[in-house]
């Protein structure tokens, strides 16, 4: 990453964007070539050695110049094909369109069209797997990292309206009288809130923790997702008339099956006319090998949810303990890994070690999150992974058995398959173990709802409209996709959302 100021990117960006500017004042359009010429935008952001160290956003976001230049770089193809590749279809020319001609509202405003979570979705989700693998100019420039940055555009759009302070509330329609409860409050279930409420329909949403928001308030960290952004979406809702109870279990505090009994009052635990499931998938998966149970060693659900959610790193002002590491390891290599060894180097950890069975080519992170743990100091420790944990007379973890492993055939995910080196065992220290290795569903709704069906692996089960076994029930998201995106979910919430429309039609 370059150490350039966001005060140094913009004069550059001035620089570069001044002749197209002027080309197309005087009434001439930027051919394909010259749009291709225009070197992607670099996002600005903290020095490594400072950010490593402090809660604050790693990215600092573009600049106006660099946001009207990245947008210059879009040839506006007519067949759309990154439209194609967004889970929730963003009408992605037409906001970059605007962006070009420095209508930043109309271009936010566009998104909103079928994304109410442009300033999360900017900043989290997989684009270079999504529609910036789509996009003809990285196509045609033979590169991912090419593309267009229509993520980056996305979160610049959001960001500047809410720093103007223009954020809109969304229409809605005359009240219907029909009530939806919503079961969860992140990205498949606050979109599913919008778009029932739009119609004019009554929604509660039902969020178990204390705080809205999900995965992305409990599991992404403040440095790469700033809470304040996501309650400003949540709040947009509030104005839309949706209601929300948190501290309510579903399952526990009320049943699914009395919240559809009917009820002359207006309670959050009965007469609903239809439930949407947005529970995530919440569940840690373990290795299943000796020395789990030791003190030290936790998910890193736990791990981030104290971190994130309970903001446990401020030691003046949280409640909730944290559990100090001087030499850490996370396994695993997804962007939860990536999430869990950064913030333990923020916790004040010497050292912090991602163990992963693989190499860096086959890890499911995120690349710019891979590259952005190695410049906060992360060591990589690939075909490796851990055999038992080790621990002394107290039961606190002291350090871990290792197996060595090289890459053999290529498995159906089209990664190549980890093979172990006999006899390669050796140990090392670690006073904490972090496993992220991803999540399965809480079975708690499936086990409370005599005929919710769900695969092996505690899934529910939907049609193609998602709905589930019972009637007036849809679920969407994590709970349905297993551990996916936010971009994935929302998707989700939207087919449930049209559905539960249709019916209350």
């Amino acid at each position: 990453m370059s150490a350039k100021t966001k005060t140094e990117f913009e004069a550059l960006a001035q620089t570069l964007l001044k002749p197209v500017l002027d080309k197309k004042a005087a009434g001439e359009k930027p051919g394909a070539k010259e749009r291709a010429a225009i070197p992607p935008q670099e996002m600005p952001v903290q020095a490594a050695d400072v950010r490593n160290k402090n809660m604050s956003e790693v990215a600092l976001g573009y600049t106006q110049a660099q946001a009207r230049l990245e947008a210059e770089r879009c040839l506006g193809c007519k067949n759309q094909p990154c439209v194609s590749g967004c889970p929730v279809a963003v009408p992605i020319p037409r906001f970059i369109a605007r962006i070009q001609d420095g209508d930043f509202k109309r271009a936010v405003d566009i998104v909103k069209e079928t994304n109410l979570l442009p300033a999360v979705c900017g900043r989290v989700c997989p684009q270079e797997k999504q529609c910036q693998a789509e996009c003809t100019l990285g196509k045609m420039l033979k590169s991912v990292d090419a593309a267009v940055a229509i993520g980056r555009l996305e979160r610049f759009v959001a960001d500047w309206e809410r720093e103007q302070g223009l954020t809109t509330i969304p229409p809605v329609k005359a009240p219907t009288g029909k009530r939806v409860a919503v079961i969860g409050s992140g990205p498949a279930g606050l979109t599913v809130a919008a778009d029932v409420a739009r119609e004019g329909h009554d929604v509660t949403i039902l969020e178990a923790f204390h705080k809205p928001g999900g995965v992305m308030v409990y599991g992404i960290p403040e440095f790469r997702l700033p809470k304040v952004i996501v309650q400003s979406e949540v709040d947009i809702l509030l104005k839309m008339g949706v209601k929300l109870q948190c501290n309510f279990l579903a399952g526990r505090t009320g049943k699914l099956e009395d919240m559809l009994a009917k009820s002359s009052g207006n309670s959050p635990a009965s007469g609903y006319d239809a439930v949407f499931i947005g529970v995530g998938a919440g569940l840690p998966k373990f290795l299943g090998i000796e020395g789990e149970n030791l003190v030290g060693v936790m998910s890193a659900n736990e791990y981030l949810t104290r971190a994130n959610l309970m903001k446990a790193y401020d030691e003046a002002n949280a409640a909730t303990p944290m559990y100090r590491s001087k030499r850490a390891a996370v396994i695993g290599g997804g962007n939860v890994a990536m999430d869990a060894a950064r913030m333990a180097k923020r916790l004040g950890a010497d050292e912090v070690h991602v163990i992963y069975r693989r190499t860096r080519g086959e890890m499911p992170a995120r690349a710019e999150e891979i590259e952005h743990a190695a410049e906060e100091g992360i060591t990589f420790d690939f075909l490796r992974n851990p055999v038992r944990f080790l621990g002394d007379a107290q039961g606190r973890v002291t350090g871990m058995e290792l197996l060595k492993y090289e890459l053999g055939e290529s498995d159906e995910s089209g990664r190549r398959s980890p093979v172990t080196i006999k006899g390669s065992e050796y140990q090392t220290v670690f006073d904490t173990v972090i496993v992220a290795l991803g999540n399965e569903s809480n079975p708690l709704l499936t086990r409370t709802t005599p005929g919710l069906n769900a695969d092996k692996r505690g899934r529910i089960l939907v049609d193609k409209n998602q709905k589930t076994s019972l009637d007036r029930v849809y679920a969407g998201g994590d709970i349905v996709l297993g551990a996916a995106t936010v971009i994935l979910a929302m998707g989700e919430g939207r087919q449930a959302a049209a559905a539960i429309n249709q019916l209350l039609s």
